[in-house]
């Protein structure tokens, strides 16, 4: 563990879900269109909208990889023809409480030196796209699965555990509604999917005027946007190559792998290129996951069409980028860079443990800030996260 001398704050933190997450509180008769578990081929595998669901190779997690397990992999260091190999010896789920308790979590926390995090799904995140085709068991089971979030894991737990609720705008009064019984219990901050919205008319941007009153409620409340890493619905695009569009964490294909799809950066084109910000100009957005390297041709396609359209536009889309979104890259992503692009007073860092291809020990991510000096490190490694955890009051009020 880095000595910081100070304690940091993680941007990306993450639960192992457990089994009943989605069905501890589903309403009776959507069960069996949302979520079940069932026996296939002597496995236990969890069905949506009755399909066996591979988002996750094994959603019990038990076993688990360790923590940090992938990171020479993500780093480049080493190649892997086989993922199973590369994970290496896989945890026992009872030997880990701290992946399913709160309170066993705050001791880990305590001895990492991480004051506070946000904290995500595992398997959550690949949920929406699994019942985009049902949309009143998509929003059951996502209604379901954040009274289990904020039962078991809390949504300002000890002013420490900050987990998200998932929140999709399929319907938008029903993310009024849930993002108004989140406010209530005192969350700051949700996770959108980076991705359009799937409804019943068909798919709209996360820019159309029908989400207006989600986003003046976030808006006014003063709350964070998290879009983290899922699986965003891209799935039309790899079948235009030819390939398998279900979402299958850690399927090696070395097509996929060097396509050009961007769904954080579509995301926030949407957002900012049909003037939600502008209209809403309190919400702040934090790209968790997702990496850095779409910054930049993000912010180079913003600055060329700002010169083009000005008119189009209440400001230079580039400020506004600047101004209300907060990055947090991977470890190997090029951070000077980055810090040239926004400033170093939006970036903050998130480790994604316990995931394998995190951060075995949170803090280490102090060793890729090589070159920043020491305010600028306080400032990745923990106040500007910290800053999110407040509700930012807006002005006049």
């Amino acid at each position: 563990m880095s000595e910081l001398g100070f304690a940091a704050f993680d941007a990306d933190q993450h639960y192992y879900e457990a089994e009943d997450a989605f069905i501890r509180h589903i309403e009776p008769g959507m069960a069996k269109r949302a979520m079940q578990w069932a026996e296939v081929d002597g496995k236990k595998r969890l069905l949506v909208g009755g399909k066996v669901n591979r988002f996750i190779p094994n959603p019990t997690f038990d076993p688990i990889a360790r923590p940090g397990s992938l990171d020479d992999y993500f780093r480049g260091k080493v190649a892997a023809s086989d993922m199973r190999e590369a994970f290496g010896t896989l945890e026992r789920m009872a030997d880990r409480p701290e992946y399913r308790n709160r309170d066993a979590r705050i001791a880990s926390m305590d001895a990492q030196n991480v004051e506070a995090a946000f904290f995500y799904p595992t398997l959550g995140v690949g949920m929406e796209a699994a019942l985009e085709h049902d949309l009143p068991a998509l929003l059951a089971a996502l209604k379901a699965f954040n009274r289990y979030i904020e039962e078991d894991w809390g949504f300002a737990y000890q002013e420490r555990i900050f987990a998200a609720p998932y929140i999709s705008l399929a319907d938008p009064a029903w993310a009024v509604e849930e993002l108004q019984w989140a406010l209530e219990h005192d969350v700051r901050v949700i996770n959108l999917r980076p991705g359009s919205v799937v409804a019943s008319g068909g798919r709209r941007s996360l820019g159309d005027p029908a989400n207006d009153a989600f986003w003046q409620l976030a808006n006014d409340s003063g709350i964070t946007v998290a879009m983290h890493s899922g699986d965003a619905g891209y799935g039309f695009f790899l079948e235009h190559w030819g390939l398998d569009s279900e979402f299958e964490a850690f399927r090696y294909n070395p097509l996929r792998s060097m396509l050009s799809p961007s769904p954080i950066a579509d995301a926030m084109a949407s957002i900012i290129g049909e003037g939600v910000i502008a209209r809403f100009p309190n919400l702040r957005f934090a790209t968790i996951e997702t990496g850095s390297e779409w910054v930049g041709p993000l912010l180079k396609r913003m600055g060329k069409a700002y010169k083009q359209h000005t008119y189009a536009f209440a400001e230079d889309p580039v400020e506004t980028f600047r101004k209300h979104v907060w990055v947090s890259p991977y470890y190997e992503d090029d951070l000077h860079e980055l810090k040239d692009r926004i400033g170093v007073e939006r970036i903050i860092f998130g480790s994604d443990w316990p995931h394998a291809e995190g951060l075995a020990e949170p803090t280490e991510f102090v060793h890729d800030l090589a070159g920043f000096t020491p305010e600028e490190i306080r400032l990745v490694m923990r106040e500007n996260g910290m800053s999110l955890v407040k509700r930012q009051v807006l002005a006049g009020v």
